[in-house]
Formats: C-alpha cells, structure tokens, sequence
C-alpha cells in the first residue's frame, strides 16, 4: 500500500520538475513517430525545441477525439507493433470506432494509477471487489480487475449484466466494494429491493467505486441513502488511460488528478486559452509516459475545473472538480443552454420521484417540445401518488424552471417503466428536425 500511495505525497516543485522532464522526452517522441502531430507543429510553426517550460505546453496543437477516428486504426500509434502488448477501442455513437494500442509499459500505468484509486479509498487486500463493468473492449472491467489485483483483493471478474447473479454472488460472496456505472448500481439497488434483499442488512457491501458516466452529488447522495456504502469517484477515458486518471479523497468532493503520469489543463472550449486554476472549463489531459498512442493536449469535452490550494489529505497532486457534465452534451432549448446533469440535479430535489428518467426534444415548425419522462419512487407509488399525479407533476416543473428557466412537460411513470442500462446510460433522445 505504501509503495503505491508514495507518489501522491511528491514536493510540488519535484512534481513540476518531473513533469516537464517527462515532457520533453515525450514531444519529440511523438514529433518522430506520429505524421499528424507533426504536421500540425509546424503548421503551428512550433518545435519540439520550444518546450522550455511548462507553461510553453500551450503552444502545441490540441489532440481530439475525431484525430483517433480519421486515423483508425493505427495512424496515431507510435511505438512498434513488436511493442504493442494490448488494445482497447470504444465506439461511442456515431463513426469509426477510436482504437488504443497500448504497450507493456502503458497498461502497468495504467494500472499503477487504478489502484492507487483503490488505496486512497481505504480499499486494502482483505477486500473483496465486486467488477461490474464490461470486460473486453470497454476499459473499465480491466482497470477495475487489474487494479484489484495489485491491491491484493480477492476480485469477482462478473461483468455487466445478469443482474439477479450478481446480487446473488454479492452476498454469497461477501463483496465488500463493488465497481460499476452509477446508474447500474440504481438498477441493482431496485432488483435487490424486489428480490426482499436489503444491501444494509443482507450484504457486506461498503463501497462503490462509481465512474464512465457523468453523475451528480444529489445521485450520489441518492445511492449512499440506498445501499449505506460510502460512494467513491473514479475518473478516465479510453483515449487517456481508462478508470485510474484520477480519484477522490475522503477530504475533498473532487478528484486528485495523478499527475505525474497526466498533465491536466483547463482551457475556454470556445476560445482555447489556458485558464488558470480556479476557473471552470475544458479539461485538457497530456498522457507524460504513454508511448503506445501518446496523447498530447487531449480534449476531453469534460467541463471541470483545477482546484487551488492544498488538499488537507496531504496529497499534492490538484484536485479537479468532479465532471458535471460534457461540452458536446450541452443542449439548446428554445435558446437556453441544458446540461441534463441541470435537470438530474433537479429531479433529485423531490424526494417522490426516483433517478431514473429520460430527456425528450421534437420539434415542430415553429418551436422544440420539451419533455421529460421519470419514474416515481415504489414507496410514493404504493401510497397512491401516482393515481393523483398533479401535484407532484407541478412540483417537478417548477423545480425545473426554478433553475433553467423553462417549464417542460412531464410524464410520471410507474416504477420499472423506463428502460435500464447495464453500462452508460443513454437519456436524451433528441428527435429535432436538424
């Protein structure tokens, strides 16, 4: 455990030092090996060369997520193919899939900074973890897995889905910390309470490790009010590293970014300009030793921000505000900027509906019609809300409005309605005459 926690405790002026070091072994790394990256330099008029300071970072060219999509499938691997011990793709939704070859080096980093997650969540080797994301492919099965392991953990490889199993093998078992979505952890907290299974009473459950979708702290107030864990953050993108970039600490409600294996930035999505620690915007991620597909000024789309001042864990690596929501997740309703974390946030605010909902956006010729589906909490539909449902819908709408601006319609559906996912939730359906 010490051995793995002892980087985060780094002297600042060390880590600096480190990082540019890392830097400027990395850039011209990628300048040789990766057409793209250097013909966007010297479009730039920039060189390797001009890298004398951290600060010197923002004169190199952004890397973003349609890069790895034009250069599918190898265009932006740099390393050798003899060096290439592993890949990892993600589709996302639309597109060629984006690809990651990896090497031996990279997946032990990888791993390093997953577990490092683990530890600073008081996670130890008399644990057992339950890994609920999907294996293969998709990033989070064996980050989660492999960082268990380093942990010594005894693991429960189960994967997504077969929910009931799941439930089952937690008990029998004895899983003490789980890693999932934070909307398949909801979903299995409702299939335990149909099943007569409370995670207080019937299981040893005591932490989740939450992480691949955008959640909120009324979602996470929601789970620990549910099940009696303690809700951990854990934050990564396939494009970066998968689960492990960063994690938060019982003293702080963001996230300690590792930074001596990613440099973090935070820049105006609409400008680019670097802003300083403080103030919200783009997270901007620089992979500082990952030579299979290095990553320079990656876009994340996230919207954060790097946290000034000390942590009180001690920990000197910064803190970034747990991500709210996306840039390209925003959406425009009759001229009003909608994050849907706004209107979660919002839902989560009334105690008789439940956090399973969905966005709808139409439109007609003149106007978008605005709607949003929730279920209602079994205990308020067992009490008849739902056979009255007015008030309660009204009550949901002026929330909404309080906060955004607009009153949308609003459906209350039964508990169980709404279709549940057993890895990213998907809820806005936008059906917009573009």
């Amino acid at each position: 455990m010490q051995s793995i926690s002892k980087p985060d405790f780094m002297p600042v002026a060390e880590l600096r030092k480190m990082q540019l070091e890392k830097l400027q072994k990395l850039i011209p790394y990628e300048y040789e090996r990766v057409p793209l990256f250097r013909r966007r330099c010297d479009e730039k008029g920039v060189k390797p060369r001009d890298l004398a300071t951290l600060a010197d970072l923002g004169k190199f060219p952004f890397m973003v997520k349609t890069d790895l999509r034009d250069e599918y499938p190898l265009g932006l691997t740099a390393a050798p193919m003899k060096e290439i011990t592993r890949f990892h793709c993600s589709s996302g939704t639309t597109g060629k899939p984006i690809c990651i070859p990896a090497t031996r080096e990279d997946v032990e980093i990888w791993t390093e900074g997953a577990a490092r997650c683990l530890a600073m969540y008081g996670i130890t080797e008399n644990d057992v973890l339950q890994v609920s994301y999907g294996y293969g492919l998709f990033t989070g099965g064996l980050g989660a897995h492999y960082a268990g392991e380093k942990i010594g953990c005894a693991v429960l490889p189960i994967g997504a889905g077969n929910t009931q199993k799941q439930i089952m093998l937690m008990r029998d078992l004895g899983v003490t910390a789980i890693c999932c979505t934070p909307s398949y952890f909801l979903h299995l907290a409702t299939v335990a309470h149909k099943m007569g299974i409370d995670f207080r009473r019937d299981t040893k459950l005591k932490h989740g490790i939450f992480g691949a979708e955008p959640w909120t702290d009324e979602i996470r107030a929601r789970i620990e009010e549910l099940s009696g864990i303690t809700a951990h953050d854990i934050y990564g993108l396939t494009e970066i590293a998968g689960p492990g970039v960063a994690g938060n600490c019982e003293h702080c409600r963001g996230l300690h970014i590792w930074e001596d294996h990613f440099y973090p930035e935070i820049i105006d999505p609409d400008t680019l300009e670097v802003l300083p620690d403080g103030e919200e915007g783009e997270l901007v991620l620089t992979t500082l030793d990952r030579f299979g597909t290095p990553m320079i000024r990656y876009r994340t789309r996230d919207l954060s921000r790097l946290q000034t001042g000390q942590c009180k864990c001690g920990r000197t690596m910064r803190v970034m505000d747990r991500v709210h929501a996306r840039s390209d997740d925003m959406l425009i309703v009759h001229g009003v900027n909608v994050f849907p974390s706004q209107i979660e946030a919002c839902l989560m605010k009334v105690p008789e509906v439940a956090p399973h909902y969905m966005i709808y956006l139409s439109s007609t010729s003149t106007l978008d019609l605005f709607e949003i589906k929730v279920e209602v909490t079994p205990e308020a539909f067992d009490y008849g809300v739902y056979q009255h449902p007015d008030a309660l819908r009204h009550r949901v709408i002026d929330t909404i409005k309080s906060v955004i601006g607009l009153s949308p319609s609003v459906e209350l559906l039964a508990p169980g309605t709404l279709p549940r996912s057993e890895g990213k939730i998907k809820r806005v359906v936008d059906n917009r005459k573009k």
